[in-house]
């Protein structure tokens, strides 16, 4: 805090497959357990882990053959990776290059028990899998263990209706269940309270724009600990800050 330069702790060698380089990454997390930084390098078809001591010169490879989208760690330090090309989600103990599928895998499809193009997850304490199904234009949760999943939000082909999402792009899960959605071509954030059948739009909604309550090409959002939401604002090249409601 307080730096007013950042400092590269991945990559930063240009794009390419080296250990020392990455392409178009996607996501990123921290392992605090490892001091890490844990990368979705996408077009390298790869998870890849960097230490965080300066030392560091290139990363090591976790997972390798995998189109790789959005990451997420659990409580019990299992990782959790989409793969846009098998349309699947797979849990993954650190050291496991195989994982286990824990939602889709059923080749691409609108079925519950399938998914299409999934990107963001968001993992529960109960190891509930929430999966941001792109070009279904819905949110699909699959609890442990489970075959098939259950539509959550969304679920009306694209739309503006508040039963409809529309290329969603950004995902959150409160600890009450409560999932708020980045609908993107919608130009909305929409709140979906548990058992919800349809949404509330919390922020935005007011067509594509550069206004203060309206975004342009929405891509990721998260909640702090205090409830405020933070909405990345792509094609305005801004990150949003709204206060909780």
């Amino acid at each position: 805090m307080g730096d007013k330069n950042g400092q590269t702790v991945a990559g930063g060698k240009g794009e390419g497959n080296r250990l020392d380089q990455l392409n178009h990454p996607t996501d990123v997390l921290i392992d605090k357990e490892t001091d890490s930084v844990i990368i979705c390098d996408r077009w390298n078809k790869r998870v890849v882990r960097w230490s965080r001591r300066s030392s560091t010169t290139q990363g090591e490879v976790l997972i390798d053959n995998i189109w790789c989208r959005g990451l997420f760690m659990d409580d019990q330090r299992y990782l959790y990776v989409s793969d846009t090309e098998k349309h699947e989600v797979r849990r993954y103990q650190l050291g496991d290059k195989n994982g286990t599928i824990v939602a889709g895998g059923n080749r691409k499809g609108a079925n519950l028990n399938q998914l299409n193009f999934p990107t963001y997850i968001f993992v529960d304490q109960q190891q509930t899998v929430y999966v941001l199904n792109r070009d279904d234009h819905r949110i699909v949760k699959w609890n442990k263990g489970a075959k098939e999943g259950i539509v959550v939000a969304g679920d009306r082909g694209e739309g503006n209706a508040l039963t409809q999402l529309y290329h969603p792009a950004g995902l959150f899960v409160d600890t009450l269940g409560t999932i708020y959605v980045a609908d993107s071509s919608n130009y909305r954030v929409v709140r979906w309270p548990k058992g919800a059948k349809q949404g509330t739009v919390i922020v935005g909604g007011n067509g594509d724009g550069e206004g203060a309550n309206q975004f342009r090409y929405l891509r990721g959002l998260t909640l702090d600990g205090q409830g405020n939401l933070y909405v990345v604002d792509s094609n305005n090249h801004r990150i949003q800050f709204f206060p909780r409601q």
